[in-house]
This record gives structure tokens, C-alpha cells and sequence, in this order.
């Protein structure tokens, strides 16, 4: 880097114009070294020799810039490079603080173009040089290649790549976005992907954990949305960067895909899609057992599970705990036959840590349909009567009457009690395990056999508490 001496002149902001003339100049005397008549050059001799297509921004007076130059004499002979340093040039343009030349040949410069720069001795040390590395009256050369601009005043810039045509509700402060991203300084060198990790970054926004540009530039996302991001360092990592990937000063490019997001207050949501043509009685409560398909997937389509693969319905019983809170929430108040769609946040389903299948943080969609409901039994209860049991239950449970009941007549009663529709037993688990707990919980010294002393409806047992309790 070379500062400005005391030979410098005052600094003149060059039109694109007048670049595109010195570019002309500059081809016309080939390198340029001597002025049409012969004599000293005037100027800077300027010649753009790559170009990109791509040029959103030129260099203007005041800007903050980045760059690695070779600097040689008009033999060829090098006398300093920025790439012997391994260390950009990072300094404001056009306040004094380089050579004349040097400001003038960059002002309208794009970033990763490359320019030969051929500066006369008056717009560089002059007739006094710079001891041990410059002599008098020195024709500079200089090839250099911009790598970053930006300004003090910039500000998080947004461009829309995709947006999807349903966007109900967009990122605000508060929100837990997840989302995927490629990170590039600007020249397109890339300093960070989450696609490398195969997971995406989770954060909240708006509360200061990530960088200000980023809580920025994801304000106004929809579910789906890529966007690309643009922050000045300022809005970054500042001065100083980051790591051994970004430097200072750096401007970053996100290009960023939103996956979903949430907010830690959401509900489920719960949209009908439809329902049975005939009337509906009776919709499912909390304690109910019910039979249900489901398709579940990731907001962005990704299918997680699906009943479908089982061949058979899913089953639970409603507020038992069987199944994520925000499911058993949307499956109540269903008519048989009934589809719904359900939007469940994660801190109802499977919260920060996810589960097998489902990645952390993230918001489930279900499409459920449910096939069909029964009356739950209150908790606790195994088996209920449907009208008062039998006055003399022992009795009539006694089959062969020899004043014990083994588990083959206990099976026998309470199977006929259900096929006569007098009673009927928990939904949703076997109904042999079902018995088979029944007598165990009659059985009370467990010697195989149920006798008259033994056998208590669970009623009579609940009563017998309270009066304990009392």
C-alpha cells in the first residue's frame, strides 16, 4: 500500500466517461508510457483488462475498498506486491490517504475487475521518490484487482430470488427462524455454507444473537422465500472479522432459503378440509379413543412419516399422553370421516432436541383424517358397566359354582358382558390383556383364583379411599 507523499496533487473524481476515454488512450500508445507528442503523461493511464458482467456498484470518492495490486518500474522490475504480504489493501478512497494516481485509477472500478494502472511521477512520489524502494521521477505500473467496496453510509441491501405465491405471515422480532444459507464475501470467495453441516442455522430474531445486518435482512422472509442478503461490515463483523475466513472489513453476501419459522406464543393451527356430508353428532373429545391416518411432513414438503406405510390407522387415546400435545390437540373436537391440516410449532411436538426423524426446532404439518371414535373410559378403569352391574356380580361370575373364580371364568363373564352389550372394556389395547389385567388387579393374594372376600368394583374401591382418607 502506498501512502500519498508530498508530491501528490489534489484528487479529481473521474466520470465514467473520462475512464472510458483513458481506456482508449491507454490501448492507442499500448502501455501507454508517453503522451501523443512524445513528452511526460498527464494523467493516469488506465486499462481495464477484465471486466466482470456483473457490476452493481462502481468506486465513488469516500468509499471503503479492498484490494491486492503488483506495483513494478517501466522495466518489468517489482518493487512492491500485496500478495508478497498476503494482505489486502484495505483503506478509504479519495481523502488523501494514497498516491493521486493510485485514487484517480480506482474511482469507478467494479469489484473483481483488474485494471493496469500506469502512474506518471507527478501523480506518484515526484521528483523526491520514497527512500531505498522508489527513485526520483518515477513512472509507476500497477496491476490491481478490487475485491470489495462499500461505504458508511450502506445498509443492509435485500434482493428477492423466490418468493412463494402463499405467504399467510411473515419473520418479525421474536420469531425462531430456521433456514439454510451460503455465505460469500463479495468477490465469491466462500467462507461458510449450512449446507456443508446438513443442518440448518436455528435462531431468534431481533434478539441480538446474530449479526445486526443478518437480524436485518430476515425481517419480511416468508416460509419458503430465498433471498440474498447484502451487509456492510459495519452491520457485521466490523473491523477485525472473524476466524481465519473473513476478514476485516468485509463486505458478506448470504444467499438464504427460510425453512420455517415460529413463534414461541403460537397455537396450533387448524384448517378443515373437509367433512362428512351427513350430520355429525358426536366429535371426538379428550379421552376418547380414536383411529386416524396421517401424513406428516417439514413446511418446506419434506415427508417425515406417514400412516399409509403401517397399512393400518394410527390409534390413541385423546389426552393420554400417547402423542405430541399439538396432534392431540388437533385431533379433537373431529367428526368420523373429518380431514384436517395442522400446523403444530415445535414447543408443541418435539421441542429444540427433535426426534428421530425430525430435526430440531422444526414446525410439523400433519394431514389427518380420522376413521373412527369410541367412548374413552375414565382414568383408571379397565372395564365399565353400561347400566348398573348384576346385584349379585360373585354369583354370576361363578360359573361352576364351587365359590372361586379362575381366569377362564373371570374371561368367559366379562366377554359375555361385552358381546350383550352390558359393558365394555378399554379401547385401544388387546382385549386378552385387558382381562388378563382385570383378574390381576381382582386376584388379590395372586393364588390364581378370585374369591367373594376379593372381588371389589373398582367404584366400591374409590369410595373405600375417600372414607381412608377422611
Amino acid at each position: 500500500m502506498f501512502p500519498a507523499g508530498p508530491p501528490s496533487h489534489s484528487l479529481l473524481r473521474l466520470p465514467l466517461l473520462q475512464l472510458l476515454l483513458l481506456v482508449v488512450q491507454a490501448v492507442g500508445r499500448g502501455l501507454g508510457r508517453a503522451s501523443p507528442a512524445g513528452g511526460p503523461l498527464e494523467d493516469v493511464v488506465i486499462e481495464r483488462y477484465h471486466i466482470p458482467r456483473a457490476c452493481p456498484r462502481e468506486v465513488q470518492m469516500g468509499d471503503f475498498v479492498r484490494y491486492h495490486y503488483n506495483g513494478t518500474f517501466e522495466d518489468g522490475k517489482k518493487f512492491d506486491s500485496s500478495y508478497d504480504r498476503n494482505t489486502l489493501v484495505a483503506i478509504v478512497v479519495g481523502v488523501g490517504r494514497l498516491i493521486t494516481g493510485m485514487d484517480r485509477g480506482l474511482m469507478g472500478m467494479c469489484v473483481n475487475e483488474r485494471r493496469r494502472l500506469i502512474v506518471p511521477p507527478h501523480l506518484g512520489y515526484g521528483s523526491i521518490g520514497l527512500a531505498g524502494l522508489i527513485p526520483p521521477d518515477a513512472t509507476l505500473y500497477f496491476d490491481v484487482v478490487l475485491l470489495d467496496v462499500w461505504n458508511k453510509e450502506d445498509t443492509v441491501q435485500v434482493s428477492t430470488l423466490l418468493r412463494p405465491p402463499h405467504c399467510p405471515r411473515m419473520v418479525q422480532d421474536g420469531d425462531f427462524v430456521r433456514y439454510h444459507y451460503n455465505g460469500t464475501l463479495l468477490d465469491g470467495t466462500s467462507f461458510d455454507t449450512s449446507y456443508s453441516r446438513n443442518h440448518t442455522y436455528n435462531t431468534y430474531i431481533g434478539q441480538g444473537y446474530i449479526i445486526p445486518g443478518m437480524d436485518q435482512g430476515l425481517q419480511g422472509a416468508c416460509i419458503g422465500e430465498r433471498r440474498r442478503i447484502t451487509i456492510p461490515p459495519h452491520l457485521a463483523y466490523g473491523e477485525n472479522g472473524t476466524g481465519d475466513k473473513i476478514p476485516g472489513s468485509a463486505v458478506l453476501i448470504f444467499n438464504v432459503h427460510v425453512i420455517d419459522f415460529h413463534n414461541p406464543a403460537d397455537v396450533v393451527e387448524i384448517r378443515t378440509l373437509s367433512r362428512p356430508s351427513e350430520t355429525c353428532n358426536e366429535t371426538t373429545k379428550l379421552g376418547d379413543f380414536v383411529r386416524y391416518h396421517y401424513n406428516c411432513s417439514l413446511l418446506d414438503g419434506t415427508q417425515l412419516f406417514t400412516s399409509h406405510d403401517y397399512g393400518a390407522p394410527q390409534e390413541a387415546t385423546l389426552g393420554a399422553n400417547k402423542v405430541i400435545e399439538g396432534l392431540d390437540t388437533g385431533l379433537q373436537g373431529m367428526c368420523v370421516g373429518e380431514r384436517r391440516q395442522l400446523i403444530v410449532p415445535p414447543h408443541l411436538a418435539h421441542g429444540e432436541s427433535g426426534a428421530r426423524g425430525v430435526p430440531g426446532s422444526a414446525v410439523l404439518l400433519f394431514e389427518v383424517e380420522l376413521v373412527s371414535r369410541e367412548d374413552g373410559l375414565p382414568t383408571g378403569y379397565l372395564f365399565v358397566w353400561h347400566e348398573d352391574p348384576p346385584a349379585n356380580l360373585f354369583e354370576d361370575m361363578d360359573l361352576n359354582k364351587d365359590g372361586e373364580v379362575p381366569p377362564e371364568e373371570f374371561s368367559t363373564f366379562i366377554k359375555a358382558q361385552v358381546s350383550e352389550g352390558k359393558g365394555r372394556l378399554m379401547p385401544g389395547q388387546d382385549p386378552e390383556k385387558t382381562i388378563g389385567d382385570m383378574f390381576q388387579n381382582q386376584d388379590r393374594n395372586q393364588d390364581g383364583k378370585i374369591t367373594v372376600e376379593e372381588l371389589k368394583l373398582k367404584s366400591d374401591e374409590d369410595q373405600e379411599r375417600v372414607h381412608e382418607e377422611l
